[in-house]
Parts: C-alpha cells; sequence; structure tokens
C-alpha cells in the first residue's frame, strides 16, 4: 500500500533546485508529480489558493506545528512521520477526533529528492494510519545554507465528539496521573542518530498516533480531566505547565515513573535526566481516583499503552508546584528546566 512510485522525474533532477520553488514549470512539477501524485486526489474542481471542508456540527480543535528535528532520518521515524503524528496527538489531546491537516514545506536547495520522496512516502504513510486528510500545503524553496534540508509546517483541524471538557483548569484534587509508557525514548533516539552513538540494542523514537487509544478512552467513558503529551522538555515540563494554569501542587513518585533500562543507561552516560527527555508517543492522563483502574486496564489493553502504569496524583495543597518523591525517600521540587538538554527534537 506505501510502496509508492514516484512519476516526478527524479533522475533528471536529482536534487532540489531554487527552481522548484519559483511558481514555474518546475515547481508545479514537483506538486503535480510527487505531493499530489502522493497525497491525491486532485480536487474536481482544482487547485486553488485554499481548500473548502464540510465539518460536522459541534466544537472543532485547530492546532498549527513546525517541525525542524535534526537529523530528518532518525531510528523509528523521520521528520514526516514526526510531523504528523505531532499534530494528530495535539489534537488528541484536547480529545478530538482528527479530520483535516495542512502541509507547508520549506526546502533547502540541494536536498536529495530522493530524500525528500522517503519523507512524502512517510507522510502518507502515518496520515492514513492516524485517519487525518492532507487538504492543503504549500512549497517553497530557500538558497543553500539556508533550511538545513528541510521545515515542515502543519496545521490540524479535528471534531470533538463528547461533552467533556480537557484541560489543565479541570485537574481536580485526588486525580490520578497515568502514563501510557516509558519515557525518553525519541530524544535518545536523535542522540544517537545526531552523534552518530552505538549502544547494545538499537534504541528506536516512540513516534506515534495517539488519537487511536485516547479514542479507546474516550469509547470506555472514562471522566478524563486533562491529557498531554509529553514533547519538548519531557515530562518535567508537562508536569509543571500543567501545575501552574492549575495552580494545584502535583506529587509524583520517581520509582513509579517507567523508564526502559537502556534510555535509562544512555541518559546516565550523556548526562541527561530522563524525566526532561522528549516524547512523540507518550502521553499522561488526569483522571478521577474512582477511574484510575478502569482507566488503566483500557490503557494496557491499547498497543501504545501496554506499559501504562500510575505515576503520581493531584493534592489538596495550591502553588501550581510538581513534587517529586525520589527513589531515596527524599522530596523535592521538580522544576521547570531552564533550557533544553538537547535542541532540534521535534
Amino acid at each position: 500500500m506505501y510502496a509508492l512510485r514516484c512519476p516526478f522525474p527524479i533522475r533528471q533532477y536529482p536534487h532540489v533546485l531554487l527552481s522548484h520553488g519559483g511558481g514555474g514549470r518546475l515547481m508545479n512539477d514537483l506538486i503535480s508529480k510527487m505531493f499530489i501524485h502522493a497525497f491525491g486526489p486532485k480536487p474536481a474542481s482544482g487547485l486553488h489558493d485554499s481548500t473548502v471542508l464540510e465539518l460536522p456540527a459541534g466544537k472543532i480543535a485547530f492546532t498549527t506545528d513546525s517541525f525542524v528535528v535534526n537529523p530528518l532520518f532518525f531510528p523509528g521515524g523521520d521528520i514526516g512521520t514526526l510531523a504528523v503524528n505531532g499534530t494528530v496527538n495535539d489534537l488528541a489531546m484536547s480529545g478530538a477526533r482528527p479530520l483535516y491537516l495542512s502541509l507547508g514545506f520549506i526546502i533547502e536547495e540541494g536536498l536529495s529528492m530522493e530524500d525528500l520522496w522517503m519523507i512524502v512516502r512517510s507522510i502518507k504513510k502515518a496520515a492514513d494510519l492516524a485517519g487525518i486528510k492532507i487538504v492543503t500545503g504549500d512549497t517553497k524553496v530557500v538558497e543553500h545554507g539556508h533550511g538545513d534540508g528541510i521545515f515542515i509546517n502543519t496545521s490540524g483541524i479535528g471534531i470533538i465528539e463528547h461533552d467533556l471538557s480537557i484541560a489543565p483548569g479541570n485537574i481536580k484534587e485526588g486525580d490520578v496521573i497515568l502514563a501510557n509508557g516509558p519515557i525518553g525514548r525519541h530524544g535518545i533516539a536523535i542522540m544517537a542518530g545526531r552523534e552518530g552513538l552505538d549502544f547494545e540494542t538499537t534504541i528506536e523514537s516512540d513516534c506515534a498516533a495517539l488519537n487511536g487509544v485516547v479514542k479507546a478512552l474516550l469509547e470506555a467513558r472514562i471522566e478524563i480531566h486533562c491529557l498531554r503529551d509529553l514533547t519538548r522538555g519531557g515530562l518535567a515540563s508537562a508536569l509543571n505547565e500543567i501545575a501552574r494554569d492549575s495552580s494545584k501542587i502535583i506529587r509524583i513518585e520517581e520509582a513509579s515513573v517507567p523508564v526502559e533500562e537502556q534510555v535509562a543507561s544512555a541518559c546516565a552516560i550523556l548526562g541527561f535526566d530522563p524525566l526532561y527527555v522528549a516524547n512523540e508517543g507518550r502521553f499522561i492522563a488526569f483522571v478521577p481516583a474512582a477511574a484510575a483502574c478502569e482507566a488503566l486496564e483500557v490503557l494496557r489493553a491499547h498497543p501504545l499503552g501496554q506499559g501504562a502504569c500510575r505515576i503520581g496524583e493531584v493534592t489538596r495543597e495550591r502553588g501550581g508546584l510538581v513534587m517529586l518523591k525520589s527513589i531515596l525517600g527524599a522530596t523535592r521540587v521538580l522544576d521547570m528546566i531552564s533550557g533544553e538538554q538537547l535542541p532540534r527534537i521535534c
């Protein structure tokens, strides 16, 4: 299904030229023979400056994102997979069903056409798996040395088909915090690919679309108060953002936070704290204590939630802080990192 054959004359144009973004014949050939061929079909009314969408009645979720990952290809994914899944996940964290996606390519002159075609195929595969339709886009080409290969900008639209209000301000005292699996794989996979590091076992990114596992929670009628995917800044930053926006105290136990042994070892070698390492297929859910066991059962029944576990709770105190009980039993404030452990990871 995904062994798409590119009709674009790659042998004639093995690398992207400035002319491929110039609005002329080469640009139109690239769009029609590569992008439309992969993402189509071409609208019956023809290509236009915008697309017309049919939306069901009710609330929608809308998000936008940009992806500048380095390297473009990494164990477990590439920038194309990341762009689709990252946008889908932002919609899923509002409990939305993803419907439509836009793609904006900023391509550096000299990028290999073979690499571009691989990225396009990854986008197509990820979009099909997530059930989201690519409906519009844009292509720009910048001079060599000004684009670092390719940057991708996306926007996504999803429909909200439930009555829940899923947001940080809705977490409540006594809520239990659940994570859908071990953290830190994406950031370490990027680091290994960027620096050419060899570990005993290849660490692959956890990059995945989370709308399916969130849908399972919604269909089970779990009372979800908040969801958050653990991207830049990792688990610690996500918890701090939620604590700040809700003015609640969040307490987690370090021993309960799942970290695979090989990821923990890599973090120790590189001087990283796995609590701050980025993920692209991990999220946390805040649910009432009474629903926690059922929510865990639902999560563990899904392929993307098999490692789900309880990592903490929301306490009665107020103050907008995250408190961490360490493996040694000491309690400290888990603050938001001042900078970034590893830039250009998404």
